[in-house]
C-alpha cells in the first residue's frame, strides 16, 4: 500500500505534540528578568523535547524516503512509535515543573527509551519488506549509533535516582548524537545513483 497517508499522519502527529508542548508553557507574570526565573527549568525542557521530536520527524521523512511501500506490519510499528511520542509532552511538563528531580527525570528517560526501540522495531519492519539488499538496510548496517543512544538511556534512567542533572546530561548528548539528520540514507541514495549511472546499459 501507499506510504503517503503514513507520512502525512505520522508528521500531523509530531506536529500537534509540538503545539501541545508550547501551550503547556507557563506566561511569566511580571516584566523583569526575575520574573522568567520560575519558568527556566520547563523551558529547558521544551528546548530539549522539541528537539528530539524534530529528530525524529526527520530521520522518520529520511527512513520512509528509502521506502517504496508499506504493510499493515510497517503501520502498527508506526503508530507504537507515535504512542510513545505522544507522552513526551506530558513527562516534558512533569519533569520542568519538578526541576528535575529523581522519579520525573527518570520517566521522562524511560519515554526517550521506548521511543529509540520503538523505531528501532519500525525501522526492522521496513528493512523486513523490503530486503536485506535495500538501501535502508545498506545504510543501517549494524545500527552502532542506534544501540549506543539505547544503552545511554538506560544508563540516564539508572543515573536519574543518583543524580538527575547527570542523567538529563545524558539525554542530550544522545539528542547531540543525532542532531545532524542521520545522512547515512542520503550516501547510499547517492551511492546508488552513481552506480546505475556508471554501469553500462546494454540494449537486447
Amino acid at each position: 500500500m501507499s506510504k503517503t497517508r503514513l507520512e502525512a499522519f505520522s508528521d500531523g502527529v509530531i506536529a500537534i505534540l509540538i503545539t501541545i508542548m508550547v501551550l503547556e508553557l507557563k506566561v511569566p507574570h511580571g516584566t523583569d528578568w526575575h520574573s522568567l526565573r520560575p519558568t527556566v527549568f520547563t523551558l529547558l525542557m521544551y528546548l530539549l523535547s522539541f528537539v528530539f521530536l524534530g529528530i525524529y520527524w526527520s530521520n522518520h521523512h529520511h527512513m520512509f524516503h528509502a521506502a517504496d511501500h508499506v504493510s499493515g506490519g510497517v503501520l502498527w510499528a508506526n503508530l507504537h512509535l507515535l504512542f510513545w511520542l505522544s507522552l513526551v509532552p506530558f513527562v516534558t511538563t512533569w519533569m520542568g515543573e519538578n526541576h528535575f528531580t529523581s522519579l520525573p527525570t527518570a520517566i521522562y528517560g524511560v519515554v526517550l527509551l521506548a521511543s529509540a526501540i520503538a523505531y528501532t522495531i519500525l525501522q526492522m519492519r521496513v528493512i523486513a519488506q523490503h530486503g536485506s539488499s535495500s538501501i535502508l538496510a545498506s545504510a543501517v548496517g549494524r545500527d552502532l549509533k542506534g544501540k549506543v543512544s539505547i544503552a545511554l538511556y538506560v544508563s540516564g534512567i539508572v543515573l536519574a535516582f543518583v543524580q538527575p542533572l547527570i542523567a538529563c546530561a545524558i539525554y542530550a548528548s544522545v539528542a547531540l548524537m543525532w542532531l545532524v539528520p542521520d545522512r547515512r540514507i542520503e550516501v547510499a541514495f547517492t551511492g546508488r545513483r552513481t552506480l546505475l549511472t556508471t554501469v553500462p546499459q546494454y540494449r537486447w
